[in-house]
C-alpha cells in the first residue's frame, strides 16, 4: 500500500545548505535515495501528512553532536578512578542500586551517584500497566516477529551508512554476524519479558549496562584520529540512538504487520510506551523521543502515527547504503546457515536463510536490496504464508475466553526457545565489554 503525501517545492532538498553548515556532512547528504528506501515509512502515514520541517530536520542534525552526558561523565569517572575499581563498582550499583554500595566518597564518587539517580527517577510520563502491557504485546509476534525484526529493523537498518561506522570500527565484521544477532535477540528479550523495566529487572540492568557500553565505545572512538566527526558527528549520538530505538518498536510492529500478525490500535500504543521508556533507560533524551498520545502528537493516530513521521524524518536525514552496509547484510542474510539447530543443520540454515530473504523482498525495494547486495529475484513466500496462518489464528484465538493470553505465552515460549538456537553452548549475555575495555586501555596506550 501507498499513500501520497504532500510535498512543498524543498522536497528534494528540506532544509537549506546554509542552515546545515554547522552540522556534521552526512546530514541531508542522501536525501533522494532516503526518501526512496523511507516509502514504506511513507506509506503508513495518514494522507496529507506533511514534510518534516526545516526545524524539525535541523533538531536531527543537532542531534548528531549530542551524547549521553550522564553516562559520559560516568565513562569519565569510571578512567579517573581505574577501571579495576571502577567497574566493580559500577556492577554492585546496577544490580544492588548505589545506596548498596557501601564507602562512596561522597565527592570522588559524585558522578556514579549522579547517574543512577537520575536513571532511577522514573519520568512522570512512565505508566507501569503501559510497560506490562506492552511487553505481553510483544510476545504475540513469537518466532515470525522476531525473523521480522532481524530483516526490518536490522538488516535493512544497515541501509544508514553513516550509523554502521560506530558498529565497524568496533569490530563488527571480525567478531561475526551470529553471535551479535544472537546478543541483540538475548537484550531484546530480556527487556520485553513483564516486569523487566522494574529497577531490578533484568532488562533495566541489562539496558544499564549496554548504555554503558555506548558511552565507552563513544569515549574510546571519540578519541581516535581516524573518527572523521566533521562527517559522522559523535559516535553513538541521539539522532542514531533515536533511529536504533524505533527500530526496534515502531519498525518491530510494521514487521508484525508484514508476518499478519492483527494487534490492536491499544496494543501498539503499549508496545511504543514500552519502548519509549527502554529509550530513556538506554540515554535517549526526552527531546529525541516520539510523542505518546493524540494531543502530543497533535494528529490522528497518536504515538503510532508520531512515531512513524519521527522515523521518516530521521530517515530522510541519513546517509544510505555503502559497500560497508552491504557487507554487513550479507552477513547477517548468512547468519542463519550458523546457528546451532538441533536437527539437519545444512538444511535448517538454508531453509532459514531463505526465509530472511523472502522477508526482506517483501518489505524493501529493489534498489535498497541492491545496495544491500542481496538478490532481487526471491518471492514473498514466508510472509504470505505466515498472513494466511496468524490471521485466521488470531482471529479464533481472541473469539475464544482466555485465547489472547494463551497466544501470548505460546509467542513468548517460541520467542524463549529460539535463545539456544543463536548461543548454542555459549552463555546468552553480552560479552561486548571486555572487548570495549581492551580497545579502550590499546587506545590509551598508543
Amino acid at each position: 500500500m501507498s499513500v501520497a503525501i504532500s510535498h512543498g517545492a524543498s522536497a528534494a532538498e528540506p532544509m537549506s545548505q546554509a542552515a546545515a553548515t554547522d552540522l556534521p556532512r552526512r546530514h541531508l547528504s542522501d536525501v533522494v535515495r532516503a526518501r526512496r528506501a523511507a516509502s514504506l515509512i511513507v506509506g503508513q502515514l495518514p494522507r496529507g501528512t506533511p514534510e518534516p520541517s526545516e526545524a524539525e530536520f535541523r533538531h536531527i542534525g543537532e542531534g548528531l553532536w549530542l551524547g549521553d552526558a550522564a553516562a559520559d561523565r560516568l565513562v569519565n569517572w569510571m578512567h579517573r578512578r581505574g577501571m579495576r575499581e571502577a567497574w566493580p563498582l559500577v556492577q554492585q550499583a546496577i544490580e544492588l542500586g548505589v545506596g548498596g554500595l557501601p564507602g562512596l566518597a561522597p565527592d570522588a564518587d559524585a558522578e556514579l551517584r549522579a547517574f543512577f539517580d537520575a536513571v532511577e527517577a522514573r519520568p512522570a510520563w512512565v505508566r507501569d500497566e503501559l510497560l506490562e502491557e506492552g511487553a505481553r504485546v510483544c510476545g504475540l509476534g513469537g518466532r515470525a516477529g522476531m525473523r521480522a525484526l532481524a530483516v526490518t529493523g536490522l538488516m535493512a537498518g544497515y541501509q544508514l551508512a553513516a550509523v554502521n561506522q560506530a558498529l565497524l570500527a568496533t569490530g563488527a565484521l571480525e567478531k561475526g554476524a551470529a553471535r551479535r544477532i544472537a546478543e541483540t535477540t538475548k537484550w531484546w528479550i530480556d527487556v520485553t519479558e513483564p516486569g523487566a523495566m522494574t529497577r531490578f529487572g533484568e532488562g533495566f540492568k541489562g539496558t544499564l549496562r549496554v548504555r554503558i557500553i555506548h558511552a565507552m565505545v563513544r569515549r574510546q572512538l571519540s578519541q581516535r584520529p581516524s573518527w572523521d566527526a566533521a562527517d559522522l558527528g559523535l559516535p553513538v549520538n541521539q539522532t542514531d540512538m533515536q533511529a536504533t530505538y524505533l527500530g526496534f518498536s515502531i519498525v518491530y510492529l510494521l514487521g508484525l504487520k508484514l508476518v499478519g500478525v492483527p494487534l490492536r490500535g491499544d496494543e501498539k500504543e503499549a508496545v511504543l510506551h514500552l519502548w519509549r521508556y527502554i529509550a530513556w533507560v538506554n540515554g535517549v533524551r526526552e527531546d529525541h523521543l516520539h510523542a505518546q498520545d493524540v494531543t502530543e502528537a497533535g494528529a490522528e493516530g497518536g504515538a503510532e502515527q508520531a512515531a512513524m513521521r519521527l522515523l521518516h524524518a530521521n530517515l530522510l536525514t541519513q546517509r544510505m547504503a555503502d559497500a560497508d552496509s552491504a557487507r554487513l547484510a550479507r552477513a547477517l542474510a548468512d547468519e542463519p546457515l550458523h546457528r546451532h539447530y538441533a536437527r539437519w543443520p545444512v538444511l535448517t540454515g538454508r531453509f532459514n536463510r531463505a526465509m530472511q530473504l523472502s522477508i526482506a523482498r517483501a518489505c524493501m525495494g529493489n534498489d535498497t536490496l541492491r545496495g544491500l547486495g542481496l538478490p532481487v529475484w526471491r518471492l514473498p513466500w514466508y510472509p504470505l504464508a505466515m498472513m494466511a496462518f496468524h490471521q485466521p489464528l488470531h482471529r479464533l484465538m481472541r473469539a475464544l475466553p482466555g485465547g489472547r493470553e494463551r497466544l501470548m505465552a505460546w509467542g513468548r515460549r517460541r520467542q524463549r526457545a529460539y535463545l539456544p538456537i543463536l548461543f548454542g553452548e555459549q552463555a546468552p549475555a553480552l560479552r561486548e565489554l571486555a572487548t570495549v575495555k581492551a580497545g579502550a586501555a590499546s587506545s590509551t596506550a598508543s
